[in-house]
């Protein structure tokens, strides 16, 4: 099986880029929506979370994660104490969704945060995506983020740089949607298949 880590900054367009490669076959593990799961209410999770930060972080009984990311944003030592309830919870349900994947699977990992947590000897390839800082910025104000929120999201994670010292391909995505699938199906065709296929 192989292991590849899908990574870049938000806004680059990594949720899109894995969206195409699920549909040339890969199993494509979203490590943000695992870290949602890990806090829902119900789970140990939600219970240690609350425990760190207090039910100020609640709204109708669920963890309001606007109000999260306002405390953990501003705050380096808060946001590093609740990646550390999330993080093991992620990798665990992580291992056992790739445990499932047959021999000659691709499963694809998208991590936001590979760099920052060192992640890269557990892949087999480290894929990046990347993007220029404006288009990055105009595609989280598209989603609604305010421009604090954006500088701070952005000052919060590795550079492109860093990533990009990481990854062993790195897809640019400046482009139109159409040019990303092209570029997803080239790296698949060139750079996955041969791998699979040894």
């Amino acid at each position: 099986m192989l292991s590849i880590a899908l990574t870049g900054g938000i806004g680059s367009g990594k949720s899109l880029a894995a969206e195409f490669f699920e549909e040339l076959g890969a199993v494509v593990i979203d490590s943000d929506q695992l870290a949602r799961d890990a806090i829902e209410r119900g789970t140990p999770g939600f219970d240690e979370v609350v425990a760190s930060f207090g039910d100020a972080i609640l709204s109708g009984g669920a963890i309001d994660r606007a109000k999260l990311a306002e405390i953990v944003f501003k705050d380096e030592l808060a946001r590093r104490n609740l990646e550390a309830i999330i993080h093991p919870r992620v990798r665990d349900i992580a291992t056992r969704i790739a445990a499932r994947v047959p021999q000659d699977g691709v499963v694809i990992n998208q991590i936001p945060l590979l760099f920052e947590t060192n992640g890269k000897s557990r892949f087999d390839v480290v894929i990046t995506v990347a993007s220029t800082l404006e288009n990055r910025k105009a595609r989280l104000a598209q989603r609604g983020m305010k421009s604090y929120e954006i500088e701070r999201r952005i000052n919060a994670q590795a550079s492109d740089e860093q990533r990009a010292s990481i990854a062993d391909i790195v897809i640019e995505n400046d482009g139109t949607q159409e040019e990303l699938e092209a570029r997803v199906a080239e790296v698949w065709e060139r750079e996955i298949l041969p791998r699979i296929n040894k």
